[in-house]
């Protein structure tokens, strides 16, 4: 294990960024170890429940994807079905009508671009990673994070998803710049992590980002990063610690 540090109470060395993104995967993984990760091959099934988890809880939008699956046993039956019975079906998960019309989008956007397989998504195996997220950000509603968490937990594709929770942490950090946005937050940061190390370093960000550093009063007391936050020693600096 490869360990940094200055003096107690004193800010240590700048590093470099790659050097900097190792140093903080040590640290979470020490702090909540290596999560399993078990893609199961379901590129569609899982497009839809990440669809489904905006803005919401996993537990809700877990309940919905189930009520979802229940009530329209096929695609096709979730693609032709009237607006306000889709909706019905996934109300536990906030925001029916809305999902259910992003739903709904992106089905007949995937019989289109192929009428006669729609929702076979295994083309999106044989793509570089770039080009399979850009080909799923052309459907209805999905964006970077969508499609990257579709690569990651479905197709067991080596993507960085970047949440509200990676994007606070990271940018805290000074992995990336104050002004980036999450989007671009992706390209950067799949720069930056080595791809054996992104779900783990992406599901220890989140855990970390729930748990610590949140995004109000977060918990720097306690937080294991705080040596090498960019973040804690600018308020640091602010409150005359230093």
């Amino acid at each position: 294990m490869t360990t940094w540090g200055g003096a107690a109470g004193e800010r240590p060395a700048e590093m470099e960024p790659e050097t900097l993104v190792e140093w903080v995967y040590e640290r979470l993984v020490e702090a909540y170890g290596v999560p399993p990760w078990k893609p199961d091959g379901d590129a569609l099934g899982g497009l839809i429940a990440t669809i489904l988890s905006q803005h919401t809880s996993d537990i809700n939008s877990d309940r919905a994807y189930a009520s979802l699956r229940e009530r329209f046993p096929t695609w096709e039956a979730a693609r032709d079905a009237p607006e306000e019975d889709l909706a019905d079906a996934i109300r536990s998960g906030g925001l029916a009508r809305v999902k259910a019309e992003r739903i709904q989008r992106t089905l007949r956007a995937l019989t289109e671009r192929d009428p006669v397989a729609p929702f076979d998504l295994r083309w999106l195996d044989t793509e570089n990673i770039e080009r399979a997220r850009a080909q799923l950000t052309t459907l209805p509603g999905v964006g970077m994070k969508t499609a990257s968490c579709v690569l990651l937990f479905s197709l067991g594709r080596p993507a960085f998803p970047v949440d509200t929770h990676v994007w606070r942490v990271t940018r805290r950090l000074g992995l990336i710049g104050p002004t980036v946005s999450a989007d671009a937050a992706h390209a950067t940061l799949e720069g930056l992590v080595p791809p054996d190390w992104r779900h783990t370093m992406h599901i220890n960000l989140i855990r970390h980002g729930r748990q610590v550093c949140h995004a109000q009063r977060p918990a720097c007391d306690r937080c294991t990063l705080r040596a090498r936050c960019a973040y804690y020693w600018a308020r640091q600096s602010a409150d005359g610690g230093m």
